[in-house]
């Protein structure tokens, strides 16, 4: 469909006037709106103070060259389109001219036809690329909070506690496995706070020796201990006015749970070596993957220092506990990757899919994330497929769920897949229409696939008609 609208605008360079003139009207004619340049520099001025959506561009000028437009408007504007002209067309040119980036290359003296049918075509193109980055921000606010990605239920509780605590001060406790995510919520939470403009300051309590975590967290004096050799600012000051994260509170010693206790209720510090209170206002924000209600009982960690950490509490589930998140994961994750690592990777077939989403998944979103990234990185083919999947994820049989069916590398892919939908159907409780969202088939051709592999039994729960 041709454009009609004057939105998109079109920049033309050429320093031969009156043909740069020629082209401008025929693209105004048409609807766009056009801007000329009779040459290089005048083209980088209006590229530095105008919004343009599409440059068409002359190769060889007097003053600059076509090369660097396309580099400039390349840079300038992200998501340009660029189609470049020449009447000295060669193949060494055309290649140089498309891995800079430019659209398509188009010989002079040009056909108006042609000309107008090149520009609907970038256009159309450009048009489906910022549609695709509108919907996926808009996946993102629908299914995620600051990007945690998830719209299970459970992780709807945790965006809405998340929209309510980031405003405030108010000190987190966010529990859950390894590689649940605990660092990228507590990101989350200062990102939108109002601290977000001061620093966000880490530190693993279980990678500190005992003998540094104070000096770590609270700053030591010159000669304070052996090898103190000039005086240093702790975490606690270093995130001044910012978020400090204790990462795996549990493993901290209990020495060092009585000082912080005395930071967080007088909200100052003592750096080792001295008695001066230096004050901090940080807000805190603890993690941890271990059982904290039971280190008390057993007197591994401090009842008072609990109590003040959890003001509010985050539990976050654990992926095989958050099922209908992985295809969203995925489909992020392959998205992510390729951008990241400029791979031309359009999709997963539906096989690698399914083995996907019958793993257990014992690492949770950390495992599923590094297994995208090296499938997408290591690929050969634009659709990833079972051939794809990490040899050691292929291997782990024992690893499927209980209630559900182990797929692998030599299976047959009618086995793999009739056992994917048994598996995705058991999991559902016979819920067709649910079975077919998370298995990314419409449910005509789930209820074909129920018939054809005498799946009938499972597939007569609710949810559909079949």
């Amino acid at each position: 469909m041709i454009p009609t609208s004057t939105d998109v605008t079109v920049l033309v360079v050429d320093d031969d006037p009156e043909h740069a003139e020629t082209m401008a009207e025929s693209l105004r004619r048409t609807g766009y709106r056009t801007l000329v340049a009779g040459g290089g520099k005048a083209a980088l001025e209006l590229l530095e103070s105008e919004h343009v959506d599409v440059v068409l561009t002359d190769l060889v000028m007097r003053d600059i060259d076509g090369m660097e437009i396309l580099t400039t408007a390349r840079r300038l504007h992200p998501d340009v389109e660029v189609v470049v002209m020449t009447g000295f067309a060669s193949v060494e040119s055309a290649v140089e001219a498309m891995k800079k980036g430019a659209s398509t290359y188009m010989k002079k003296p040009l056909n108006i036809a042609e000309l107008r049918a090149v520009i609907e075509k970038v256009v159309e193109k450009q048009d489906l690329s910022r549609s695709n980055l509108f919907l996926h921000q808009e996946l993102d606010r629908k299914f995620g909070f600051a990007g945690i990605i998830g719209n299970s239920e459970a992780m709807q509780k945790v965006f809405n506690t998340l929209q309510q605590v980031a405003p405030t001060s108010a000190t987190v406790l966010i529990a859950g496995e390894s590689g649940t995510g605990k660092e990228l919520v507590a990101k989350a939470i200062h990102r939108n706070s109002p601290r977000r403009n001061h620093h966000f300051i880490p530190i693993n309590c279980t990678a500190m020796p005992e003998g540094l975590i104070e000096s770590e967290l609270f700053g030591h004096e010159k000669g304070s201990f052996t090898g103190a050799i000039g005086a240093r600012k702790g975490r606690f000051e270093f995130a001044n006015h910012g978020t400090l994260l204790l990462d795996e509170i549990g493993d901290m010693p209990l020495s060092t749970q009585a000082k912080l206790l005395r930071v967080l209720e007088e909200r100052c510090v003592y750096r080792v070596g001295s008695n001066l209170p230096i004050p901090v206002d940080v807000r805190l924000i603890a993690s941890t993957n271990r059982h904290l209600e039971d280190m008390v009982r057993e007197g591994k960690f401090r009842e008072d220092l609990y109590y003040r950490l959890r003001v509010v509490m985050i539990n976050l589930p654990p992926l095989r506990a958050r099922q209908s998140d992985i295809a969203l994961l995925i489909d992020h994750f392959i998205r992510d990757f390729s951008q990241q690592h400029n791979r031309r990777i359009e999709g997963i077939s539906q096989p690698a899919r399914a083995a996907l989403l019958a793993y257990r998944w014992p690492g949770n979103v950390r495992e599923l994330r590094n297994s995208i990234e090296a499938m997408v990185v290591l690929a050969r083919e634009p659709i990833l497929d079972m051939k794809d999947i990490p040899e050691e994820i292929a291997q782990r049989r024992e690893a499927a769920a209980p209630g559900t069916s182990a797929v692998f590398a030599g299976m047959s892919l009618e086995r793999a897949e009739t056992e994917l939908i048994r598996s995705t159907l058991e999991m559902t409780k016979g819920n067709r229409e649910e079975a077919a969202k998370i298995l990314g088939i419409g449910e005509r051709t789930l209820y074909r696939k129920i018939k054809e592999y005498k799946l009938g039994e499972i597939g007569k729960g609710a949810g559909g008609s079949g």
